[in-house]
């Protein structure tokens, strides 16, 4: 009788494997949730790792070297439309890897944070990286901008490659579906709008300050205190600057923001506010610009950047 269960056991574990192995993606799937549930903790509550604001649409099927539920991220109707654009950490976390894995494993510039219970997001392919191993991130801080870095050889296109990883399972079966403001992406594709807005409870947006037309194209987290948005008018060819409070609002406290465009003179909004400095507007048609602001005694002032 023992020998038979035995038995019976290993035919149902081989037949389990060999069923397991024509499965693929699903046998990461299941794979995966053993993992979670055995090594990792309630899943962070994620956002898009884009700006508040901005629309980006993501696709599973987009690479061949794709094996589970990996997005790789695009917004512009061309090739390079999105080189440079803003990346920021989806969750607050500490970074584990930041460095250019060469040929390693294609993914170029690398940023990887640790969320804590044994959540990590992966940022691949950026053209550049703006925080170093060991610093510690917010929700929605900037960590890199949009690129095509990879192994030498392979060109690819500029694009965000964005994974969660959970659990003990070794690749691919550690990569968990991936959830922004707490709604499961609609694998293979869909086009999601950043809340990625700091975790601020701030009853305004920064397309509401600034008013209709404007997009989001770079923010700064301002500590725990709040974050400053740059946003773009492409039909007058405007910049808009406002910084949101993320702590005591409702109660006036300092706050400013500012924005200068390059051979004119700063426009700054500074006072004592509830919720938001701004907005300060002006036209950027063809140069660069300088912006900023500050909250809770935190400031963040750019270089010239976002020419043209």
């Amino acid at each position: 009788m023992r020998l038979t269960s035995i038995v019976k056991a290993g035919l149902a574990l081989l037949l389990g494997v060999t069923a397991g192995a024509s499965t693929g993606v699903a046998t990461a799937s299941a794979a995966t949730a053993t993992g979670v549930a055995s090594a990792a903790m309630a899943e962070p509550a994620f956002q898009l790792p884009f700006p508040c604001g901005q629309t980006w649409t993501g696709n599973s099927n987009a690479s061949s070297a794709h094996q589970s539920w990996e997005i790789d991220f695009n917004r512009g109707s061309t090739p390079d439309a999105d080189l440079g654009d803003t990346v920021v950490a989806a969750a607050a976390g500490t970074v584990v890897i930041s460095a250019h894995q060469g040929s390693t494993n294609g993914f170029g510039n690398l940023i990887k944070i640790d969320h804590g219970g044994g959540w990590y997001t992966y940022y691949a392919h950026l053209l550049t990286r703006s925080v170093s191993v060991g610093a510690t991130v917010s929700q929605g801080q900037k960590i890199g901008e949009v690129g095509n870095t990879s192994k030498p050889g392979n060109n690819i296109a500029p694009h965000l490659h964005y994974e969660v990883r959970a659990g003990t399972a070794s690749y691919p079966a550690n990569i968990q579906k991936a959830k922004f403001n707490g709604v499961t992406f609609g694998y293979p594709t869909q086009t999601v709008t950043s809340k990625n807005c700091g975790g601020s409870s701030n009853p305004y947006t920064p397309e509401q300050v600034c008013g209709a037309g404007y997009s989001v194209i770079d923010s700064a987290a301002l500590g725990s205190a709040g974050t400053v948005y740059l946003l773009y008018n492409s039909s007058n060819g405007y910049n808009c600057v406002t910084t949101l409070k993320r702590t005591s609002l409702g109660t006036d406290t300092a706050t400013s923001a500012y924005l200068e465009v390059q051979g004119k003179s700063r426009i700054t909004d500074s006072g004592n506010f509830g919720y938001y400095a701004g907005p300060v507007r002006a036209s950027a048609a063809g140069t660069c610009v300088k912006w900023g602001g500050s909250a809770g005694g935190v400031s963040y002032n750019s270089p010239l950047e976002h020419c043209g």
